[in-house]
């Protein structure tokens, strides 16, 4: 028996999320669909990062364990002719048996794209957030800084999250305008449900002057999801990068 570890990207727009769901499409559905398929076996794979409804991801880790004789490193070719065109494996390997992908230490890194023009752009709506008004990208990074570092995040945690503890440590934030677009880029220790989403409606809050720069201690403190910005919607959203932490 070999454990093979797959790199994932995927256009999240028509799927209910990574983890299998009741109700609709998942990526790791389609995976296992893929990989049972190829194999003749059985298979259910076991995801870094349980991405939800609508969110995109570059980069994201799955394991799973087989039989089958196909080398480690043309797994990634075979299983992409049984995948839809939104679902891509870009490599693929052998790891030790019990490597686990939510077991290990890494940094992981989302993006959160706004269109800020007047006018959505059609072009990139399955990948971004259309938001109207003047954003000041100088105020947006001054109240990201406060989120630097080691925090209770409960007040930007979606109330249903079922983590054992809502401590979590911000490696590194900032707030980026290339013409019309914003990127948040955020990169932590791991992130609770909706974390990112909700930093981000908080940031667009302060870049448009809702939220004061200095107030982002006040929510933070609260530790009450009230008390922060809205959770922005999912299509924005993209894990770029997982680094394993030597």
């Amino acid at each position: 028996m070999r454990r093979i570890l797959l790199t994932v990207a995927y256009d999240g727009t028509d799927y209910h999320g990574w983890q299998i769901q009741n109700n609709g499409r998942t990526i790791e559905g389609e995976l296992n669909r893929a990989i049972n398929e190829l194999t003749g076996e059985v298979i259910e794979v076991i995801g870094a990062s349980r991405t939800d409804a609508g969110v995109h991801g570059m980069c994201n880790r799955a394991v799973f364990d087989t039989e089958s004789t196909i080398p480690a490193d043309r797994f990634y070719a075979a299983i992409n002719t049984l995948l839809p065109d939104d679902i891509r494996v870009t490599s693929s390997k052998e790891v030790e048996p019990d490597w686990h992908p939510r077991k290990v230490s890494t940094h992981k890194t989302y993006e959160y794209v706004i269109d800020n023009e007047e006018v959505a752009n059609p072009k990139i709506i399955r990948y971004s957030w259309h938001v109207r008004g003047n954003l000041s990208i100088e105020k947006m990074n001054e109240a990201a800084g406060y989120l630097k570092g080691e925090h209770d995040f409960t007040s930007f945690c979606c109330v249903n999250g079922n983590a054992l503890t809502n401590v979590r440590t911000i490696i590194d934030i900032g707030v980026y305008k290339k013409d019309n677009l914003v990127t948040i880029r955020v990169t932590g220790n791991g992130f609770l449900y909706n974390m990112v989403r909700i930093i981000a409606g908080t940031l667009v809050n302060v870049g448009l002057g809702r939220t004061a720069c200095e107030d982002i201690n006040k929510i933070l403190e609260a530790k009450d999801r009230t008390k922060a910005g809205p959770t922005a919607p999912p299509q924005g959203l993209t894990l770029v990068e997982i680094k394993d932490i030597v």
